[in-house]
């Protein structure tokens, strides 16, 4: 099974993520049994992050997420109006959707929905947070160290990254990674096609 740490979400939090896969359950008429199933977690664990008791791991999202049909990028939330200019083009710093996972590490997708070349991810590691289980999703991934440090496992490949560094893989090999350090990691990723 993959991780399951339960974490009470932060007073205030958007509660879309257990929304949004509890709802496309539903219409994919998939019970929360076969949904776990398919993901490789149990039946518990999904019903947690259904009712927004706990936050999934970066690796169980990813499984839930194939296992319904769509990309981690379909559960992106955000309750920011979009001026219809804007929609499509500009993302605002107030607008950003958001995912916040296990252990406090907090996505947030830089690019309007509906890219189909690219999307772009700010990533904000607390100190010692990591995605502990590899994954794996399609596209390339190119990463660059904004602030703090970062250990990447790349299939066997291991390597220590600090301020400024940058990297890229094929996401289609597993990895991981893990903030080591006792500040807060930022990271921004580029993946091509959007696939995350």
């Amino acid at each position: 099974m993959a991780d399951e740490i339960d974490v009470e979400p932060a007073a205030g939090e958007d509660p879309v993520l257990g929304e949004r896969i509890r709802g496309l359950r539903k219409r994919r008429r998939m019970t929360l049994a076969q949904l776990a199933e398919s993901a490789g977690l149990s039946t518990g664990y999904i019903s947690q992050i259904e009712r927004n008791l706990a936050y999934p791991s970066i690796p169980a999202l990813v499984g839930i997420a194939r296992s319904l049909g769509v990309t981690v990028q379909w559960f992106f939330g955000g309750a920011a109006p979009v001026p219809q200019a804007e929609h499509g083009y500009v993302i605002r710093r107030g607008n950003r959707l958001r995912i916040q996972y296990d252990h406090g590490i907090v996505d947030e997708l830089l690019t309007p929905k509906m890219s189909l070349q690219v999307e772009m991810i700010y990533t904000r590691l607390p100190p010692g947070t990591e995605s502990a289980e590899s994954y794996t999703h399609a596209g390339d991934a190119v990463g660059f160290v904004m602030a703090g440090e970062l250990e990447i496992w790349i299939g066997e490949r291991h390597f220590h990254l600090r301020e400024g560094d940058s990297f890229s893989y094929s996401a289609g090999e597993p990895h991981r990674y893990r903030n080591p350090s006792e500040r807060e990691a930022i990271v921004l990723w580029a993946i091509s096609p959007p696939s995350f």
